[in-house]
């Protein structure tokens, strides 16, 4: 189940219950973990080696959604990629197996929105690429 951070929370219910703007950035970035992240940016530990980058996944980039609700579970509980993210190839092997995912406002440091853990680990070689087809990074709100 992934979990708004530390930073977002307090906009959110700033927005919901103060009646303050909330404007989300023009492009996030999906970022992968081998130490599951929490709250705090800082904390976790970011994949590297071998080509490794955040994705940038741009809002309303194209035509069609690059989010979009789910249809099934209660409706709107969750948003899916409605494109597929992928990620560099590596050219080397990537630190450690993969466990989690964070989404952030900048391609590096930045300001920490959402993360959670996967499904499965997956080690990333060298030539491997490492990818979320359409659905399955889901960002749950419960």
């Amino acid at each position: 189940m992934s979990q708004f951070s530390d930073y977002a929370e307090p906009k959110i219910l700033d927005a919901l219950f103060n009646g303050v703007a909330l404007t989300g950035p023009n492009s996030s970035y999906v970022a992968l973990y081998t130490a599951t992240p929490t709250d705090v940016t800082a904390s976790g530990t970011e994949v590297t080696g071998g080509a490794y980058a955040r994705v940038k996944v741009e809002k309303n980039g194209g035509s069609a959604p690059v989010w979009a609700l789910a249809a099934s579970d209660p409706p709107g509980f969750v948003v899916d990629n409605a494109n597929t993210i992928t990620f560099p190839t590596a050219t080397a092997n990537w630190s450690g197996p993969v466990n989690s995912f964070a989404i952030y406002d900048l391609s590096t440091t930045g300001n920490l929105l959402m993360w959670g853990p996967l499904t499965a680990t997956k080690t990333v070689n060298a030539n491997d690429t490492f990818k979320f087809n359409v659905g399955d990074l889901n960002l749950r709100c419960e």
